[in-house]
């Protein structure tokens, strides 16, 4: 046994629907493995729940798996703002959010989130209680940067694939686009005095930053 095959067998199970878009993912998409997965699905419901926020962003649905992991354990007067710049992936994303029947808690966005996000939330106000960033790595910065001030005292803030299969321990070799970009943001939030983060070494990395 790996460890983590026993890390996720002390774990509670995810829901059946959940289970079945990990399934159409890999039958059905080039890249299943974009899927956040029931370990950090897991991850995201049990922090989502304890927040318990009123307002919750997505920065990257791809086909829904995180989506519903979020929606499904937010209360039902809250709202998940999803952005999602493919609008291929529109159709699963809504049909994945039916079968998990949190469809009504979520509002998707489909287009440049750089764009988007300004868009729904003008004013800069502090409303967004809990966030969740797995989009494009080299803009990571912007989308943070752009959802840092709208998030109030005590929110979360996660973002995925901070470790980029370990490429940003060794810069020297790795020093394609994408593993400086990630490793430039990682250094960016850490010494962010908007932010207490900690770095967890769960799948590929997450970064959990809760703003100050």
């Amino acid at each position: 046994m790996t460890l983590s095959d026993y890390l996720e067998s002390h774990s509670s199970p995810v829901d059946a629907s959940l289970s079945a878009i990990e399934r159409w993912a890999h039958l059905h998409t080039a890249q299943p493995q974009m899927l956040c997965g029931p370990y950090m699905g897991r991850l995201l419901s049990l922090l989502c729940r304890t927040v318990r926020p009123h307002c919750a962003v997505e920065v990257g649905a791809y086909i829904g798996y995180s989506t519903c992991c979020v929606a499904s354990s937010l209360d039902a007067d809250a709202t998940l703002h999803s952005f999602e710049v493919n609008d291929e992936y529109e159709g699963a994303i809504r049909r994945h959010l039916s079968d998990c029947h949190c469809a009504d808690r979520v509002q998707l966005h489909i287009g440049d989130a750089k764009d988007q996000i300004p868009a729904v939330f003008p004013s800069e106000e502090a409303v967004v209680d809990f966030a969740f960033i797995d989009a494009d790595k080299r803009n990571l910065r912007c989308y943070y940067d752009l959802l840092v001030p709208r998030m109030r005292r005590g929110a979360l803030l996660l973002v995925d694939n901070v470790l980029w299969h370990e490429k940003v321990l060794d810069r020297e070799l790795h020093h394609d686009t994408d593993t400086l970009a990630i490793h430039a943001f990682n250094e960016y939030v850490q010494h962010d005095p908007r932010v207490e983060n900690l770095m967890l070494g769960v799948r590929d990395g997450i970064m959990i930053c809760s703003v100050l």
